[in-house]
C-alpha cells in the first residue's frame, strides 16, 4: 500500500483533464471516477492511469465515496478536474506527509472567474479539506459535500489553482445543477422558507458579496459574480418552495 493517492471526479472534462493529471503525476496512485462523459475525457485519463472508473452520477458524496473505496493508499489528495496542483503545493504536501501532525489538511484555493483571480467576494482563501487519511472517512451531503475527520485538522499555506467555470454558460449550467441538489438536500432535511425569505435572501447575498466581501474591488467580474450569487440563492429557494408545493398538492 502506498502513502498517497489522488482522487479526481470528471464529466466532460476533456479541456481540463490532461493539465489536471499532469499536475499530480508525482502521485503514484491516480483514481478517476467519471460520470459517463460524452467527450474524450475517459480516453485522455487512461493515458495517465489505469484506474479509471465510470459510475452514473447521483450526487457528489456518493461519487467521491465510491472513489475513496478504490484508493489503496493511506492518504488521499482530492483534486477537481478544473484544479491544478502547483509545485509549491506539491512540496508542502510531501513535507507534511513526511511527518504528519494531523489527520487531515485544509488547502486554500485561488479561484479564477472570467480570466481574473477572485480574491474577494468570499472566494479566497476558500479553504477546503482535501488531504486526509482514507481509513473510514467518507463524505456526506448532496451538494457542497463535506467530510468530518476524527482527529486534528490543520491548514496548508500553498493553494490550488482553480479555473472555476469556462464561461457564463458553464457557470449557469452549474448553478442549475447545484441549486437542484441543494434544494433536494434542504427538502430532505425538512427545511421550508416563506415568501419574504425567498425575496430577501438574494438581496442580502448581493450586499454581502459586493460590499461586505469587497466584490466591488474586482470590477465588472465582481459585479457579475455578486449578481449570480444572488440568483443562486433565489433559484435554490424557489426550487425548495416548488418541492413543498408539489408535495402538498399530492396530499390533497
Amino acid at each position: 500500500m502506498g502513502l498517497l493517492g489522488a482522487l479526481v471526479l470528471t464529466y466532460n472534462e476533456e479541456e481540463n483533464i490532461i493539465d489536471c493529471l499532469e499536475s499530480i503525476n508525482w502521485i503514484d496512485e491516480l483514481v478517476v471516477v467519471d460520470s459517463y462523459s460524452e467527450d474524450e475525457t475517459v480516453e485522455l485519463a487512461k493515458q495517465h492511469t489505469e484506474k479509471v472508473y465510470q459510475r452514473e452520477f447521483d450526487d457528489f458524496s456518493s461519487q467521491r465515496n465510491f472513489g475513496l473505496d478504490q484508493i489503496e493508499s493511506e492518504w488521499v489528495l482530492v483534486v477537481d478536474a478544473d484544479e491544478r496542483v502547483t509545485f509549491e503545493l506539491k512540496e508542502e504536501v510531501l513535507e507534511r506527509l513526511n511527518n504528519p501532525q494531523a489527520e487531515g489538511y485544509r488547502i486554500p484555493r485561488k479561484n479564477y472567474f472570467l480570466g481574473k483571480w477572485i480574491k474577494y467576494c468570499g472566494w479566497y482563501p476558500d479553504y477546503t479539506l482535501r488531504l486526509f487519511k482514507v481509513a473510514d472517512n467518507r463524505y456526506s451531503g448532496l451538494v457542497h459535500e463535506g467530510i468530518k475527520i476524527d482527529g486534528r485538522v490543520d491548514k496548508l499555506d500553498n493553494a490550488f489553482i482553480h479555473y472555476t467555470y469556462r464561461n457564463l454558460k458553464h457557470y449557469l449550467d452549474k448553478i442549475n445543477q447545484y441549486t437542484t441538489l441543494d434544494a433536494e438536500d434542504k427538502y430532505q432535511a425538512g427545511k421550508k422558507k416563506g415568501l419574504a425569505y425567498i425575496l430577501l435572501r438574494p438581496v442580502v447575498e448581493f450586499i454581502k458579496k459586493y460590499f461586505l466581501k469587497k466584490g466591488f474591488l474586482l470590477g465588472f467580474q465582481g459585479l457579475i459574480l455578486s449578481i449570480l450569487s444572488s440568483y443562486y440563492q433565489f433559484l435554490k429557494y424557489i426550487k425548495l418552495w416548488e418541492k413543498h408545493e408539489v408535495d402538498s398538492r399530492g396530499d390533497e
